[in-house]
């Protein structure tokens, strides 16, 4: 949020000088003509448009920054070590919370979410099983293998691990042909 509001406050503040350099150029090289003499001298006239093409190349610097999406940073888990600084990517975690709950029999096409929260991470798996097995276990084993998996791994608390069964595969029926 607070990203946000410097970027209006450096987008508002560089339009306004912007302008106001573009008035005071405008102003100087008698483009606007104006009805009193302020610079007499011409080292203050030199002095005085010098000054407002600086701030108009600043206030265009700072325009640009107000608009460019901030690329450098991409989402991701910091945590602070005796070592030094660590970063774990959240597509990291996603692979990990996916390989984990892949081991688990009887599960097909899984998708993850990571969300970070005070407590730790959440992740939300999505699944389809084979229907062969009981849901309420199989369910629990993925929130546990999941959960001890990522934890384990990655050194970060995992707070919640919630599964969302999408659908049931239809497993196909052989019949067996007796001649």
């Amino acid at each position: 949020m607070a990203k946000i509001l410097d970027r209006l406050l450096l987008f508002l503040y560089s339009l306004c000088i912007g302008i106001l350099s573009v008035i005071a150029i405008l102003l100087l090289s008698g483009a606007i003509p104006d009805s009193y003499e302020a610079l007499d001298r011409p080292e203050a006239y030199i002095a005085a448009i010098a000054v407002a093409v600086i701030l108009f190349l600043l206030s265009i610097r700072f325009f640009y920054i107000s608009l460019r999406r901030d690329r450098a940073s991409l989402p991701s888990v910091d945590q602070r070590t005796e070592y030094g600084d660590i970063q774990i990517s959240m597509e990291t975690i996603e692979n990990l919370s996916l390989k984990a709950a892949g081991k688990v029999k009887g599960i097909r096409d899984l998708k993850s979410r990571i969300r970070v929260s005070q407590a730790g991470l959440e992740i939300m798996i999505r699944a389809v099983v084979d229907g062969e097995h009981s849901l309420p276990l199989l369910t629990t084993e993925v929130q546990r293998q999941v959960h001890e998996f990522v934890q384990e791994t990655t050194g970060i608390p995992v707070a919640d691990v919630s599964v969302y069964i999408a659908n049931l595969t239809q497993s196909p029926s052989f019949k067996s042909r007796v001649e």
